[in-house]
């Protein structure tokens, strides 16, 4: 008499785990958008996710390390490594412009805007450690990974920088102006015209940067 199979037995959940953690980043992130960092309870979050409270501090630990992971996920989501690669075949200004239209639409998203002005209300009630948090996980790796880059493109013949560390700080001066200000503080005006105006100066900056750092 044939045996019936029998199904293998299901794994610990692992998938089931990195669901819920998914879970908990995408609700955690709408919190803190919503509500602030110091408006944002771990129940709530929990509450949000569909998860326990005891859930998500089995995977994030604190609200702290929540926060900063939240900011890590969306960051890395926006600018991915890959945007920063050097390629010496590749016609320079291409690969500096990439950089610049990327973060120029970054710095249009709505949904962004609203996260800094999150962290700058916890800033001003005296919280200034989440948005040192921010600042290491966002402009800290930016600026590494533009530092990088430059440093390849100068070993290559491709630009003449002496400082690779303050050239990757004039690039991104140049490529945002006062337009993220302007944005943050609500002076931004008609949403399709900013979009271009962005756009714009993200590549006169381009140019501007090359203009200095070329090969003469």
């Amino acid at each position: 008499m044939n045996s019936i199979p029998q199904s293998k037995p299901q794994g610990p959940g692992r998938p089931k785990d990195m669901e819920k953690r998914a879970a908990i980043l995408e609700a955690a992130k709408a919190l803190f958008v919503r509500n602030a960092f110091a408006g944002t309870s771990m129940d709530a979050v929990a509450a949000e996710a569909g998860v326990s409270k005891l859930t998500v501090y089995s995977h994030f630990g604190d609200k702290d390390n929540l926060f900063r992971e939240v900011i890590r996920a969306r960051i890395q989501d926006l600018l991915p490594e890959d945007i920063y690669e050097f390629d010496p075949s590749q016609d320079v200004r291409e690969i500096l412009l990439r950089i610049a239209l990327t973060h120029a639409h970054i710095d249009c998203d709505p949904q962004n805007v609203g996260t800094f002005r999150a962290i700058l209300s916890d800033c001003r009630q005296g919280n200034p450690r989440y948005g040192k948090l921010l600042w290491e996980e966002g402009p800290t790796r930016t600026h590494k990974l533009l530092e990088r880059l430059l440093q390849q493109a100068v070993d290559h013949g491709k630009l003449e920088i002496e400082d690779v560390q303050q050239a990757s700080v004039q690039f991104f001066a140049l490529i945002k102006g006062d337009l993220v200000l302007r944005r943050m503080f609500g002076c931004d005006g008609c949403q399709e015209a900013f979009a271009t105006e962005m756009e714009s100066n993200a590549r006169a900056g381009v140019t501007t940067f090359l203009r200095a750092y070329l090969p003469r």
